[in-house]
């Protein structure tokens, strides 16, 4: 018998340690799953003309990317503009959105095209670029700069796309996973460190500043976003529509020509 209650004593401790590493296992499951965004309009309609949509993949990207803090209630209240139900929803059905919202700002920013540089003219945007040494070009699907690699600690390397053709899309800052990662690091920095609004004058995009034309054109991004969001008056061809489903409509279309 003295033998006994040790044996038992273990046996309950290995028990529960196997139950904590399934619920642990599971945790983490739960963390890394992703699923396809819906498409936007911008996305659709590249579709149906047989272009350049967004890549499924992309949502992965931006789903495995987001921190903790943008699934949290810290998130400023304005995401319920476009997502009304946020702050009740899953962490994969947030992460869906943010893919959403990154696809919805790409098309904005960049027609998404991961290859877009544009050199803007307006004097508050017209400077050198302190890595380059040459004048400030936005680039990528988020429109971003090689200041950013110094501020937000993003994946650029001047050192090496200075070797490469403008819009080769082997630049690091070019390629959609840099990109991408770095746009988050950026949004979190406004409105997590900063606590500034979803859509503020203070924006880095002026895509999210309100009032502006460009403004209008993300908004009108917005307007099929996941169906956990509940955003009343989804447009009727987009509702059964992703970012899978409107990529494989592209292929089949430019294939048939």
């Amino acid at each position: 018998m003295p033998q006994l209650a040790p044996t038992l004593m273990h046996r309950k401790a290995a028990s529960g340690i196997a139950i904590g590493c399934l619920v642990l296992c599971a945790l983490l499951a739960q963390a890394q799953e992703t699923k396809p965004a819906p498409s936007t309009p911008i996305d659709a309609k590249k579709a149906e003309l047989g272009g350049k949509t967004w890549n499924p993949e992309w949502d992965a990207i931006v789903e495995k990317a987001v921190p903790a803090d943008m699934l949290s209630s810290r998130v400023p209240h304005d995401v319920r503009k476009f997502c009304p139900r946020f702050y009740s929803m899953s962490d994969t059905d947030k992460r869906v959105f943010w893919a959403y919202f990154f696809q919805a700002l790409a098309g904005a920013e960049a027609g998404l095209n991961p290859t877009t540089r544009v050199r803007h003219t307006q004097p508050e945007v017209a400077k050198v670029d302190s890595v380059t040494g040459k004048m400030v070009r936005s680039e990528g699907l988020l429109q971003l700069t090689y200041e950013d690699q110094k501020r937000y600690d993003c994946d650029f390397d001047w050192t090496k796309d200075r070797e490469l053709e403008s819009k080769d899309p082997a630049k690091t800052i070019l390629q959609p996973k840099n990109n991408l990662e770095c746009g988050i690091k950026i949004l979190d920095n406004q409105i997590i460190a900063q606590h500034k609004s979803l859509v503020s004058k203070h924006s880095y995009w002026s895509t999210l500043q309100p009032g502006t034309v460009s403004y209008r054109v993300f908004a009108k991004e917005m307007t099929n976003p996941p169906e956990a969001c509940a955003k009343p008056a989804r447009p009727e061809r987009l509702k059964e529509a992703t970012t899978v489903t409107v990529h494989e409509q592209a292929q089949e279309t430019a294939a048939s020509r």
